[in-house]
């Protein structure tokens, strides 16, 4: 046990990590470092040995995670745990993460647990030199809930704030609840999903885990374990957990929209009398250790004793840490294994870059099965792997058996081939177990999956969805401000009760808008600061609505010719050389997505399509995108043709151009680069060799627009980070050559090309997956103050990171290197921005990349192209100065190591802040999940609206009618232009005397029924409507009468737009049905088969109702539809 009035690491007598050589001398049994499936084997083999546990001392990160997802293949289930690293800074007084702190302690639980403890823990320094919480607090801190038994939700809630978890409305993050009618909400924060516990009259009737982005049930269960979302769990009796919602709920506000854990500044060993270490819960465990693990660690205290006292409490920051010698004495006592490199190879041979493979496979594995050894070809896609067991079986002569576990594998016969369906990439040998695994990486060069549990996410249009508070556009009335919801009606009324949007125009003129007609309702988006509300009386609104609706339609025809032009156009078709198409790809180092494998697909498609490829490839920092550039780029070269990669800065394209020698030279395609980096002769030598076609690839920037700048046979232009390139640059690219191919890549598309590909002016392919083990970048607002920027930069020294420092300004920049002297004296600092000379830009990046210096400070020079692991925190100054795109595109140049980025966007002390800037700042804090990228570009899409897409002419119409109406009216002028009226796109009016209901103790959060109301408006089909009511049941449990009675409108709604119905109304006597003009014109209602209780005329329908009671009216309503039908379709 360690106790909190320990010895601080900030004193300078303290010692660093001893040197373990003599610990490591004695080891007597050495492990190797690599292949990674090795270790995995090794550690499988001793989680089924049994005996004392083990702890495995990974030295990184990745490395910790990379042994796991292998390791916990080939193990028994729930032999092996992950205890994970803290993922804030060390010192920063932040608690971790919910989802780390999950995993920490769920695996604390756990190892008290001795009859289930796992046999193996894998973790890191990092891990291991944090404290823990005591062994004593374990009494009754975590919940199960199951199936059958009582439930209290209001004590439920309590227990649940106690253990860490926010309480929230919509559930989509670990360490989050919500407690709304008969459903309960909760993401266990050691949980891969949220779960949702269904109960009836206090009694849990199920319990389900859902997806967080689809909000759908994935799979049932009996039990539900929720483990504590934070280190600091309440101690105290339930009244010790009421007291403590309130400093909860003021810590979520003082975090942003941090959303993560409580106690913002509190260290464990304040909060407890006393902290331990894993090894308190392990005694007895004894230690395998990488080699240069005890250095990793060594840097952490290092960087720890280097942190000054909390100003708050006096404490030492590093006090929640163990002390040198304690480490030291854990790794020396326990040590039974080192793992390093060894002489011995356990290997396999990259079967991939020989000519014939497969033989090559096969030569080798004969001499192996000689030796009894067991043959595992693996890999985790089904097809290619029977394939490849077709090929083996043919060539060794032998039949190749299926393995469904790694226990059939330990099972096999000596001398046997076995295929192992398992997301193995890289082959191995475990000689103890005459081992050898072969994957289809090492035989074809493909991945076929990602060993990763990150699921896609979607990207969509942005909805049209409205909250309260927005400004809104009524399609009669103009523009008005969403102010909440109103109950209109009685139920005593006919219709019964029904809720109403309140609108406010101007002059403070209300109109309630009923939920039912929310389809005259449209989000307005855009510079919401620039338009003014309109008032209920007069016309003004209706003649510039009118007005913009002509323009529309003019700007649609010309679309259209556009999509006509490029249909008929004509283009090179690049079907590259098979062989050495595929040699190529085989040499991607890294797993291939399956949202990557998609636009690769689209993209070789329109390249052999004959037609000029136009497609955008819009993807979020880091997702992959230059992968696909790389494939399109080998398609053409191999086709035998030129690629020019034009980036948008001299950064980016410098780092580009190392890439694509780094690809392409190994087979001989020469590479050149043109920007103002290079010197005249570079320039002149690469200019020569592009138009005698000696060279293949040319990276650079829009110098490579240079009027001196000539190809022989240019064929594909990649533009990377389009959304920097103006109008004129990128027709200058378009205009390089005839029938040219064109490829654009972005993280945020600007809103006219964004636009551009939901209209279907050009293609456009996402790649959403997230990439794997990358960490969500922690985003704060507030403004510059000297301490809180002293901290966050001596935080990221203190975990051994380095940081950037931008200002907009290149004016700003002196000054802030003196600030930045004075606050972090003892950090290093290098200065990049755009007047540089070229060398000197490229030397200052180089330098901080290489970690000779601690902090960068630069203008948004560094937007893009910088890449550097280690560095994870950024300070913004002025960020309210930049736009929501930039500031995100700053943002993913941290974070992309291991360690988790942190990103503080502050602002002028004491000033406020513009209307629109802080809603960008806002947006980019609410937007800050993996992925983002493309939600921040429909954000930007509001905020900024579209502008023309043939011209700025528009942008005007675009402010009057909003971005939601504006898109939707273009939408159907460019149907009209195609031909396509769409049945006049009229909306069916019903009457039928119901009202929508939504109850509110149904779903409580007032937005969530409007949303509800939105989507059943909206929705397209019966097929849609059916998975709508799935979904809402499945989230807030079985549906009431008059939201069922909603769905029957909705349904009823979809078969009179099917039917041609404009207008569908019961009365008491009669149902009364009018018809679109088109169907009018193609139906003579007056001739339609006879037909008994109906009545007809040139413009509609009369149906008689049903004397007596007993049948229903919606019944009937649908009973109606059913005989029109049979009319419209009845022969003759």
């Amino acid at each position: 046990m360690v106790r909190s009035s320990r010895q601080a690491l900030g004193d300078p007598n303290v010692q660093h990590v001893k040197t373990t050589a003599d610990s490591i001398s004695r080891i007597k049994q050495v492990f190797p470092l690599h292949p990674i499936g090795a270790v995995a084997a090794m550690l499988a083999r001793r989680a089924a040995k049994g005996g004392k546990p083990v702890v495995y001392i990974a030295e990184t990160g990745r490395r910790r995670q990379d042994i796991l997802e292998l390791a916990n293949l080939l193990a028994e289930p729930g032999t092996i745990a992950e205890f994970a690293a803290p993922d804030g800074l060390p010192g920063d007084g932040l608690p971790v993460s919910a989802a780390i702190a999950g995993n920490r302690m769920a695996v604390l639980r756990w190892l008290l647990d001795r009859r289930e403890r796992p046999s193996v823990v894998v973790t890191t320094p990092a891990a291991l030199i944090r404290l823990v919480p005591p062994r004593s607090i374990w009494t009754d801190r975590h919940l199960e809930i199951r199936v059958g038994e009582t439930l209290d939700t209001d004590r439920l809630a309590t227990r649940l704030r106690g253990l860490g978890y926010w309480q929230d409305e919509r559930v989509d993050e670990a360490g989050e609840f919500a407690c709304g009618g008969k459903v309960v909400e909760i993401f266990p924060a050691a949980a891969p999903r949220p779960c949702r516990v269904e109960h009836e009259e206090g009694v849990v009737t199920s319990i389900r885990s859902y997806d967080a982005a689809s909000q759908r049930s994935v799979a049932e269960t009996d039990c539900l374990i929720v483990d504590p979302a934070s280190e600091f769990v309440t101690l105290g009796d339930d009244r010790r957990a009421d007291a403590d919602e309130d400093d909860h709920d003021h810590d979520h506000d003082h975090d942003g929209d941090d959303g993560e854990g409580s106690r913002t500044h509190e260290f464990l060993c304040r909060h407890y009398d006393a902290c331990e270490t894993l090894f308190d819960y392990l005694p007895e465990a004894e230690v395998i250790v990488e080699r240069n693990a005890d250095l990793r660690a060594d840097e952490i205290f290092k960087a720890l004793g280097g942190l000054d006292r909390d100003s708050s409490t006096g404490r030492a920051v590093g006090a929640d840490h163990l002390r040198p010698e304690d480490w030291d004495g854990i790794v020396a006592d326990r040590l039974a294994a080192l793992v390093d490199k060894v002489e011995a190879d356990h290997s396999v041979p990259d079967f991939a870059l020989e000519t014939q493979p497969y033989r090559a496979f096969a030569a080798f594995a004969a001499s192996r099965l000689e030796d009894g050894h067991r043959i595992v070809i693996s890999g985790s896609d089904g097809k290619a792997l029977t394939a490849a067991k077709r090929k083996a079986s043919r060539l060794l002569d032998r039949d190749v058996t299926d393995a469904a576990t790694w226990r059939d594998v330990l099972d096999a016969e000596p001398s046997s081939v076995l295929a192992f369906e398992a997301p193995i990439v890289e082959g191995f040998v475990v000689p103890e177990g005459r081992i050898t695994v072969v994957s289809l990486h090492d035989l074809e060069g493909e991945i076929s999956s990602p060993l990763s549990n990150e699921r896609t996410a979607g990207f969509t249009a942005p909805v049209d969805t409205v909250f309260i508070g927005d400004r809104v556009v009524h399609i009669d009335h103009g523009v008005a401000i969403l102010e909440g919801l109103a109950t209109i009606g009685t139920d005593e009324t006919s219709a019964g009760a029904e809720e109403a949007l309140v609108l406010r125009f101007g002059k403070d003129e209300t109109l309630l808008v009923p939920l039912s007609d929310i389809g005259a309702i449209w989000r307005y988006g855009g510079p919401s600061s620039e338009v003014t509300l309109d008032t209920l009386k007069g016309q003004s609104w209706a003649k510039r609505r009118n007005a913009v609706f002509e323009a529309i339609s003019s700007t649609a025809e010309g679309m259209v010719r556009r999509l006509k032009e490029k249909a008929s156009a004509k283009a090179a078709v690049l079907k590259p050389d098979r062989v050495s198409f595929e040699r190529f790809c085989a040499r991607f180092a890294y797993d291939l997505t399956p949202d990557q494998s998609r636009a690769a697909s689209e993209v070789l498609a329109d390249l052999s399509s004959g037609r000029p490829m136009d497609r955008l490839v819009c993807g979020d920092v880091g997702y992959g995108k230059t992968e696909v550039a790389f494939r399109a780029a080998a398609a053409a070269v191999f086709s035998g043709k030129q690629v020019a990669i034009i980036a948008p800065t001299t950064v980016l394209a410098q780092q580009h151009y190392r890439e694509f020698v780094k690809r392409f030279t190994p087979q001989d395609i020469e590479v050149v680069r043109l920007s103002r980096l290079v010197d005249k002769d570079e320039a002149a030598a690469a200019n020569k060799a592009l138009k005698n076609g000696t060279a293949k690839i040319v990276v650079g920037t829009h110098a490579i627009l240079g009027k001196e700048i000539g190809f022989k046979n240019l064929a594909l232009v990649v533009i990377d980070e389009e959304q920097r390139f103006g109008s004129q640059h990128k027709a200058g690219m378009r205009a390089l050559a005839e029938g040219l191919h064109v490829l654009a890549m972005t993280a945020t598309p600007i809103p006219r090309t964004l636009e551009a590909g939901f209209v279907g002016l050009s293609d456009l392919s996402i790649i959403a997956t997230p990439p794997v083990r990358r960490s969500p970048v922690r985003t704060e607002i507030g403004p510059f103050e000297d301490e809180a920027v002293r901290k966050a930069l001596s935080a990221e020294y203190a975990r051994g990171g380095q940081s950037f420092v931008v200002c907009p300004r290149i004016e700003d920049l002196e000054s802030m290197a003196a600030k930045l002297a004075e606050l972090s004296p003892d950090q290093s600092v290098v200065t990049l921005h755009g007047r540089m000379k070229p060398d000197e830009v490229e030397d200052s990046m180089l330098a901080f990349a290489n970690g000779q210096y601690d902090i960068l400070l630069a203008t948004t020079i560094v937007e893009s192209g910088l890449d550097v692991a280690n560095a994870n925190t950024m300070i913004v100054c002025h960020a309210d100065r930049f736009g929501l795109a930039e500031l995100h595109q700053l943002r993913g140049r941290v974070g992309r190591g291991v360690s988790r980025g942190h990103v503080l966007l502050t602002t002028e002390a004491g000033e406020e802040i513009g209307e629109e800037a802080g809603k960008r700042l806002r947006a980019l804090v609410e937007f800050d999940t993996l992925g983002s990228g493309f939600d921040i570009a429909a954000r930007d899409l509001d905020l900024r609206g579209t502008g023309d897409l043939l011209g700025d002419e528009q942008a005007g119409h675009l402010q009057t009618i909003g971005v939601a109406l504006y898109r939707k009216t273009l939408e159907r002028a460019i149907e009209v232009a195609k031909g396509n009226p769409q049945s006049d796109d009229v909306r069916p009016v019903i009457s039928v005397g119901r009202a929508l209901s939504i109850p509110a103790d149904y779903v409580t959060e007032a937005d969530m029924r409007i949303e509800i109301a939105n989507l059943l408006e909206h929705v397209q089909s019966a097929s849609e409507l059916d998975d709508l009511h799935a979904e809402i049941e499945d989230r807030f449990g079985p549906m009431p009468e008059g939201l069922e009675t909603s769905f029957a409108l909705a349904r009823l709604r979809l078969r009179c737009s099917e039917l041609g119905v404009a207008k569908f109304d019961l009365g008491p006597k009669a149902i009364a049905l009018s018809f679109t003009p088109s169907t009018l014109e193609s139906l003579e209602l007056s001739k339609l088969g006879e037909e008994d209780g109906i009545k007809r005329s040139k413009q509609r329908l009369l149906f008689e109702r049903r004397k007596g009671e007993g049948t229903a009216p919606m019944a009937e309503a649908q009973d109606v539809l059913d005989q029109l039908e049979r009319l419209l379709h009845a022969p003759g």
